[in-house]
């Protein structure tokens, strides 16, 4: 696995085919610097292609998920950047998450505790979240004196929530607790304290004996057809199914069955 970050650790497991990012910030609560956003990007891209990788978890250790930017490392360096500057910055932020979404593995959140500013975004960008009861989220922007569109939040946050909780998560910056972010669809299941990232690690395994390509068109469809009105969606579904159908995990299904067993895909 050609990956060896130094800002978080990182393990592929070969025989399940999950791959585990683990932002290993635990004493500043996971916050981001300017080397992890870097890495983690190119992480999500690596993963995309690569060999053996069928799902991915994302968590961290200690006793949060990640509290965002750290406040020194990122935010007070940033007080004396020029405009173009600033810009480099604020575009990597979105870099990241756009490789997230690019990226064709599933992408599995294990949120463990404070979950907040850009670490609510990340987690927002990954397909599914699940939460410890201690999980409380904030998208924390308005009060830094910035605005709630940071990072495509205020383009990911409606289309999980709707329109009128985003307006009220984003423009507030309050803390969300787990069982209002699990009843608006923000968090897919809440956990125990302690079971977020087993959970996730087992959603993951079940995810990565999918089949690959179908998980990776379903992914890139779930925000491709966000814009796209009834007809181009249909047509666009139809050629897509189609070729899957030539697919060998299609047929493998199909054989599966008649044997009764589970499919092995690819």
């Amino acid at each position: 696995m050609p990956l060896s970050p130094e800002s978080f650790l990182f393990e592929h497991d070969t025989e399940t085919g999950v791959a585990t990012i683990t932002l290993n910030r635990p004493k500043k609560m996971n916050a981001l610097t300017f080397q992890v956003y870097e890495e983690l990007r190119d992480a999500f891209r690596t993963l995309d292609t690569a060999e053996g990788v069928r799902s991915i978890v994302l968590t961290g250790a200690g006793k949060a998920f990640c509290s965002g930017g750290d406040v020194h490392d990122i935010i007070g360096k940033l007080l004396d950047h020029p405009l173009d500057e600033l810009l480099d910055f604020t575009r990597l932020t979105c870099d990241l998450v756009h490789a997230i979404r690019l990226c064709r593995r599933p992408v599995v959140a294990g949120l463990n505790g404070t979950v907040a500013g850009a670490g609510a975004v990340i987690a927002t960008a990954c397909d599914i979240r699940i939460a410890a009861e201690s999980a409380r989220i904030a998208f924390l922007f308005t009060r830094v004196g910035l605005s709630g569109a940071d990072m495509g939040a205020s383009w990911l946050l409606p289309r999980i929530v709707g329109h009128g909780r985003a307006s009220q998560i984003l423009m507030t910056g309050d803390f969300v607790s787990p069982s209002d972010a699990e009843a608006w669809g923000l968090y897919n299941q809440v956990v125990p304290d302690g079971k977020a990232r087993e959970e996730a690690r087992a959603l993951a395994e079940k995810l990565a004996r999918g089949p690959s390509a179908g998980l990776a068109v379903t992914k890139h469809a779930l925000d491709r057809e966000a814009s796209m009105d009834l007809d181009t969606a249909l047509a666009w579904e139809a050629q897509v199914q189609a070729g899957l159908m030539l697919d060998p995990n299609f047929r493998e299904s199909y054989e599966a069955f008649r044997e009764k067993r589970e499919p092995r895909f690819d």
